[in-house]
């Protein structure tokens, strides 16, 4: 019998708690501090007075975009993972300038930067020197994520707009060789769980990932000179061999509903159908496993969670206080 999804919610919580008990440990008896965090600086009404058509252009324009390439919907979602995995959603993936996180090799394939720069251009013409570029690139993922067929959740505003930009930060971005040790450990560093892992790593249901990032996979896995028995055999033969001719050839990560926003990338793990080994591994690691077969076998699950999952990468590390960032004019550069 399935469990509803009120009592799931609750193994699932009762799993992540289990796994650290000695977090709840250390603050036992312990007074709270009040602390301000920058996050909690956010408002939903930050732009009414001063540009309220804000969202109504962002998600206008977002949404012309994906008309013309649904395949945008993915780019978007992943632009804004790669802003906010380094120094926190600022807009540092944006600037466009030699050393930039932008020109790092872990960045070659990312696409999107048109459509949020149409975006700015447009709020520039109506809402002068108001909207940062952070909070332009968050609500568009916000906006893929519905038109791919997704949840809807509130983004709260008021992120400003990075100076930094460093090309060897980016690279420190799981690149879909990693061990779940490691994902675990990059994701808690920004203030994420394990089920946020698994939960963002759904995104993959729409994207596509380049040949390079997989295609040790295909032969001499590990010096073994074989593939990776972690990977279909079928799927490996009949289409990844004959579709992986060169490192750019950009494959979907869900090999069955690649255009549809749905838990079969989920499932498709317990087939060995995971593309990246970082996905496939999220189902084997016992750490991670219950979770993906949760999210798995319930649907609602997954795009609530996936609401939530995406609020608090939203709310990465960012610039918030007055003596913080600026909003910039152009999302490509400083501001002068």
């Amino acid at each position: 019998m399935k469990l509803c999804i009120s009592a799931l919610s609750v193994v699932l919580v009762l799993l992540f708690v289990s796994a650290a008990p000695q977090l709840a440990a250390k603050n036992v008896n312990k007074p709270r501090a009040t602390v301000v965090r920058a996050a909690d600086l956010l408002s939903f009404d930050h732009y009414l007075k001063t540009c309220p058509q804000a969202e109504g252009i962002i998600q206008q324009k977002t949404g012309d975009w994906i008309q013309k390439d649904f395949t945008l919907a993915a780019s978007i979602i992943r632009l804004h993972f790669h802003d906010c995995a380094v120094r926190g959603c600022d807009a540092s993936i944006l600037l466009n300038h030699q050393g930039s996180e932008r020109r790092a090799f872990a960045s070659r394939t990312l696409r999107g930067f048109q459509v949020i720069d149409d975006i700015k251009a447009e709020l520039e013409r109506q809402c002068p020197k108001t909207v940062s570029c952070a909070d332009i690139l968050t609500s568009a993922a916000r906006d893929a994520t519905i038109i791919a067929g997704g949840p809807f959740w509130q983004v709260p505003f008021g992120r400003k707009d990075g100076r930094i930009s460093i090309s060897r930060e980016a690279d420190s971005v799981p690149q879909g060789h990693e061990n779940v040790t490691a994902l675990i450990e990059f994701f808690q560093a920004r203030g994420l769980n394990m089920l946020d892992l698994v939960t963002l790593s759904g995104a993959h249901t729409i994207g596509r990932s380049s040949c390079s990032s997989f295609k040790y996979r295909l032969s001499n896995f590990n010096g073994t000179r074989k593939p990776d028995p972690s990977l279909n055999s079928m799927y490996l033969n009949n289409f990844l061999k004959k579709k992986c001719q060169k490192d750019l050839d950009l494959i979907y990560l869900d090999a069955i509903t690649p255009k549809t926003f749905d838990t079969q990338f989920y499932s498709n793990l317990h087939k060995k159908l995971g593309l990246l080994s970082t996905d496939q591994l999220l189902k084997s690691d016992v750490r991670t496993g219950p979770f993906v077969a949760a999210l798995a076998s319930q649907p609602s699950l997954f795009e609530s969670q996936f609401a939530v999952s995406m609020v608090k990468l939203g709310n990465v590390q960012v610039l918030t206080r007055p003596n913080e960032g600026e909003i910039r004019v152009n999302c490509n550069f400083f501001n002068a």
